[in-house]
C-alpha cells in the first residue's frame, strides 16, 4: 500500500470515529447501527467493516483518543514526585479536569464509557481499560498519599487507605456527576475546588486519623 493510500485510509478511519462518536453519545451504544455510523461518516457500510467488525471495535478504537482517569497520576514525574506528592497528585487532577472541560470528544467518550456503554462485554478492551485505569488511579493515589506522609505533608498518624479512598471515589464522582449534569458549571474550576477540599479534609480531619477515637474524644 503507497503512502498516499495509507494516509487515505487513516482519514477515513478518522471519520468513521468521528461519525461512530456523534451516533453513539446520541443514540447509545447498543441501539446505534453500523449504517448510521457508515451514512454519517459518507462511506458504504463494507468500507467501514473494512476498519472495524462491529460497535465493540468502534468504542474500543474510541477510548484510544483520550487518557482514562488515573493513567497519568505518576507518568514521567520523576524526582518531583518523590519532593512533592501531593503537588504531584493535585497538578494532574487539576489538568485532567480542565482538559476534559475545554474538549467535547474526551467528555462525549468519558459519558459513553462511564453510562453508555452496555453493549460492551467485560471483556471488551474499552471496559478492561476504564477498570484498569480506576485500580491504577486507586494504587497511585494510595502511593502518593503514602509518600506525602512519608515527607512530611500529611500527618505521621493518617489512615493512608481511608484518605486513597476518599480521594479515589471523591475525583471519579465529582467527574461522573458532571458529565450527567447539565454541565453548566465549569468542570475545570469544580475539579480544583474539589481535590483542594479532599486534601484539607484529609489534612485536617480527625477522622481521617488512624487512632481517630482518641483526637475525637481531645475535641470534647
Amino acid at each position: 500500500m503507497t503512502k498516499q493510500s495509507n494516509e487515505l485510509a487513516l482519514k477515513i478511519r478518522e471519520r468513521i470515529l468521528d461519525a461512530a462518536l456523534s451516533v453513539f453519545h446520541e443514540s447509545g451504544i447498543s441501539s446505534a447501527s453500523l449504517s448510521a455510523v457508515a451514512e454519517l461518516a459518507g462511506v458504504t457500510p463494507s468500507a467501514l467493516c473494512n476498519h472495524f467488525r462491529d460497535n465493540v471495535e468502534l468504542l474500543n478504537a474510541l477510548t484510544e483518543r483520550v487518557r482514562v482517569p488515573g493513567e497519568q497520576l505518576c507518568e514521567t514525574a520523576g524526582d518531583q514526585v518523590k519532593e512533592d506528592p501531593l503537588g504531584v497528585l493535585r497538578t494532574r487532577w487539576v489538568w485532567l479536569f480542565h482538559e476534559i472541560a475545554c474538549n467535547e470528544q474526551w467528555q462525549w467518550v468519558l459519558e459513553i464509557l462511564f453510562q453508555r456503554a452496555e453493549v460492551a462485554d467485560e471483556s471488551s478492551e474499552s471496559v478492561r481499560r476504564l477498570k484498569q485505569g480506576r485500580t491504577e488511579a486507586f494504587k497511585n493515589m494510595g502511593q502518593l498519599v503514602h509518600m506525602a506522609v512519608t515527607t512530611g505533608q500529611l500527618p505521621v498518624d493518617l489512615d493512608v487507605s481511608l484518605a486513597a479512598e476518599m480521594l479515589h471515589g471523591g475525583l471519579f464522582g465529582v467527574l461522573e456527576e458532571w458529565l450527567l449534569s447539565s454541565r453548566e458549571e465549569d468542570l475545570g474550576e469544580l475539579g480544583e475546588r474539589y481535590i483542594d477540599s479532599l486534601l484539607d479534609m484529609i489534612r485536617f480531619s480527625p477522622a481521617m486519623r488512624q487512632n481517630r477515637q482518641q483526637h475525637v474524644c481531645s475535641l470534647h
